[in-house]
């Protein structure tokens, strides 16, 4: 793949360029706090921790998405004619498919299997997060629909440019999403389980919701994970040392490894968090006696809480559920947040009071017929989708009032 420190795009009423940087770090800080939804104090849109400067990073600096791991940085740039910071697309070129949540190996397979070369591609996403955000970063001082459309040409020009296969936008906002089909790039949707906060004061408030057999299955189901001498520790901030990140990551290393073969986070990923972010962590950890044996972390905006990675060096019955996605709903209702996201797939997440929720991604495909090809099973995808949803939120526990 070739690249190009100006990639010389333009938008569609011209007088924007492009520049194309291989690492956060050549942004400066406070130019992209200054970008919507980047920090806790910049302008627009609520906060997303995974868009922050510090995550980003992070990533870059723990080695997790880097060259050698196929996380390539290509962030695109966008300035004024005369130079001024407008906006940002958080990018990576990529030689895989790991670690993005949305998947497309068998768009390679196929496109390999026929002659073509399907990596490189672009993957405008945050390594290792399937949850959903801004993608389409603009200046808060800049005209945000032009910037969008300037961005999304932008990316289609530079994959049209490079020689990769593809340029894919993963887990974005629905009206980016928008933005990028109409600069000629494909929708697809997805399914997660969200939790929806509806100004309870309590959980047993949360309860009252849910049908009367429902009810009583959690209550039992959250009592027999504590049994064993199970206790529970909600940790943020200070709270949490390095002895809990060491513990957290042999929980994460263990796990990780019996479910995907190679974790990719490591360890200075979380030490790093935990020197950077840790007031944006919620980290809960099961402890058994004296010894931790479980845990998840979490990430903390400003009106969500975003589950990530859990683990455990002992299996308990209902020990996951409680730790990360009853724990979750319990901290929410305390902070007020409005949404807890659980994470990628899990249709048990149901019967704890999730609900179904559609996620979006875009993909612009540069070869013709491969293009043709996944715009058809596309749009039979988006069917499917919505039929699932609609079945899962009739059968979900919510009382029918």
């Amino acid at each position: 793949m070739s690249t190009a420190n100006e990639a010389g795009a333009k938008s569609a009423d011209g007088g924007y360029s492009v520049r194309v940087v291989s690492s956060i770090s050549e942004f400066g800080r406070n130019e992209w706090n200054g970008l919507v939804g980047t920090s806790k104090r910049a302008p627009g849109t609520s906060y997303n921790p995974f868009v922050s400067f510090d995550f980003l990073s992070i990533l870059e600096e723990s080695g997790c998405a880097v060259r050698k791991t196929g996380w390539q940085g290509h962030h695109l740039r966008l300035e004024s004619p005369d130079g001024k910071f407008l906006g940002a697309l958080p990018c990576f070129a990529k030689s895989h498919s790991q670690g993005e949540y949305v998947f497309d190996h068998g768009w390679a397979d196929a496109f390999e299997r026929a002659g073509g070369r399907y990596y490189p591609k672009l993957q405008c996403s945050i390594p290792f997060t399937p949850a959903t955000g801004p993608r389409l970063l603009t200046s808060g001082s800049a005209d945000a629909d032009r910037t969008w459309s300037a961005l999304a040409t932008a990316l289609r020009s530079i994959a049209d440019g490079v020689g990769v296969s593809s340029a894919h936008v993963t887990f974005a906002e629905a009206e980016e999403v928008a933005v990028l089909e109409a600069t000629g790039f494909l929708r697809r949707t997805d399914q997660q389980f969200h939790f929806f906060n509806e100004g309870f004061g309590s959980y047993e408030d949360f309860l009252a919701t849910l049908a009367s057999r429902k009810r009583k299955a959690l209550k039992k189901e959250r009592r027999e994970a504590l049994a064993d001498d199970i206790s529970i520790e909600r940790l943020t901030g200070k709270e949490i040392t390095e002895a809990h990140w060491d513990d957290f990551f042999a929980f994460y290393m263990d796990t990780g490894g019996r479910k995907w073969g190679r974790p990719y986070l490591n360890r200075t990923f979380f030490s790093l968090v935990g020197e950077r972010m840790a007031d944006d962590v919620l980290l809960v950890m099961a402890k058994r006696g004296r010894r931790y044996i479980a845990g998840a972390i979490n990430f903390i905006g400003s009106d969500t809480l975003y589950g990530r990675n859990w683990g455990c060096i002992e299996d308990h019955p209902f020990l996951h559920f409680e730790v990360c996605y009853h724990q979750a709903i319990d901290f929410a209702i305390e902070r007020k947040l409005r949404v807890v996201e659980a994470g990628a797939q899990g249709e048990h997440k149901l019967a704890r009071g999730y609900r179904p929720v559609t996620t979006q991604s875009a993909h612009y495909i540069v070869h013709p017929g491969l293009r043709r090809a996944i715009a058809e099973y596309l749009e039979r995808e988006r069917r499917e989708v919505a039929q699932i949803g609609e079945y899962l939120e009739d059968h979900g526990p919510f009382r029918r009032d």
